[in-house]
């Protein structure tokens, strides 16, 4: 354990030295996100801060290989000739790569969008990384049959954009990295996975040292290049967990719900407004909070805490009866429910006091 300790601190330092050079250009120019209209910061920041994290989470696994912690699985199964899990990461790392691309210079919405869609159906169908059903508390398991791959593509690609979406606050992306890194890996190591403690270790332990430099007021942003590989990572362990039976399908939704429900509610809302959903916008959840005047910092807090009640339930779910489970999921959705509500109560009492004033 003295070893693998010691490669987390590796991961760690690597991902906070070298976030730190970036912000500062030290190692390349900056790429600069300047503010515009749809902005929560005032302004121009670097916005290549992922490439710290995603440094730190390769260093650190194959750290770990040299180590004797393999990734490769014990069920056969192969991506691009070698284990599944280094198959996801390779595809992790190539999304990173045409972010990258995306953050210098733009890459226009269709062709963002064909590379998730390729790296998701590359995964499900070439992996056999695909949820077969679905489970609900007093109900019982429903078989998806033939929809299990579209539905996973789907759910893949979804993560791999919201996680995107939700990467508008300073501390926000990389806090919801380290909680959910944390948690993944936790239920990993009680469940004896290599793949799910190695993977959400190292992705905690790096996003820790971008945090550094990301908390409020952030030096640098994480940009597409870190949260588009990101979304897809978790949203590849999350259908791994679940497929190979750590935890129940509801555990990682719960985990993170602060992430997975604003983004989901935000777009449905959009999309019955008829705005254009492809497009910037400040109408997330936490975005409106910061305008309320709680600022990033009170914001970010807020998340946190939200973040680790869900982690919480998560994991009472997990190890909880089946009625037990009811309670807690109930819990959750109230949870979910008053925390939307709170937001719009407090903007109709800024609304009220300006009419007032």
């Amino acid at each position: 354990m003295m070893h693998i300790w010691i490669a987390a601190l590796a991961s760690g330092a690597l991902a906070w030295w070298l976030t730190g050079q970036l912000a500062y250009g030290r190692l390349v120019p900056a790429i600069l996100d300047r503010p515009n209209e749809r902005s929560l910061h005032a302004k121009p920041t670097p916005r290549i801060g992922g490439i710290g994290i995603l440094a730190g989470l390769l260093f650190g696994l194959i750290l770990a290989e040299w180590l004797g912690f393999s990734l490769g699985g014990s069920d056969g199964t192969t991506l691009f000739g070698s284990s599944l899990a280094w198959g996801i990461v390779l595809l992790t790392y190539g999304l990173a790569l045409v972010s990258f691309i995306d953050d210098r210079g733009g890459i226009p919405v269709p062709i963002r969008l064909a590379t998730h869609l390729a790296a998701a159906s590359a995964l499900v169908i070439g992996g056999g990384l695909e949820l077969p059903a679905l489970s609900f508390p007093l109900v019982g398991v429903v078989d998806l049959g033939w929809f299990s791959v579209p539905v996973s593509i789907g759910f893949l690609v979804w993560m791999t954009n919201l996680y995107n979406f939700m990467d508008g606050m300073d501390g926000f992306a990389g806090g919801m990295a380290v909680a959910g890194g944390i948690a993944l890996a936790g239920f990993g190591w009680g469940m004896g996975h290599t793949v799910l403690f190695l993977v959400g270790g190292g992705v905690a332990v790096s996003s820790v040292g971008f945090l550094l430099h990301n908390f409020p007021p952030a030096k640098i942003f994480m940009g597409d290049v870190g949260s588009v590989p990101l979304g897809f990572l978790f949203g590849s362990l999350m259908l791994l967990g679940v497929r190979d039976g750590v935890f129940d399908g509801w555990v990682p939704i719960m985990l993170f719900s602060p992430f997975i429900v604003d983004a989901t509610v935000t777009l449905l809302r959009r999309l019955v407004r008829g705005e254009r959903i492809w497009q910037a916008h400040r109408t997330h959840y936490y975005q409106r909070l910061v305008l309320l005047g709680w600022g990033h910092t009170q914001t970010v807090l807020a998340e946190y805490g939200l973040m680790a009640v869900c982690g919480a339930l998560a994991w009472g779910f997990q190890m909880a009866d089946e009625r037990m489970r009811c309670v807690l999921l109930g819990c959750w959705g109230l949870l979910m429910v008053a925390a939307m509500a709170g937001v719009h109560l407090a903007e109709r009492r800024v609304a009220r006091s300006k009419v007032k004033a």
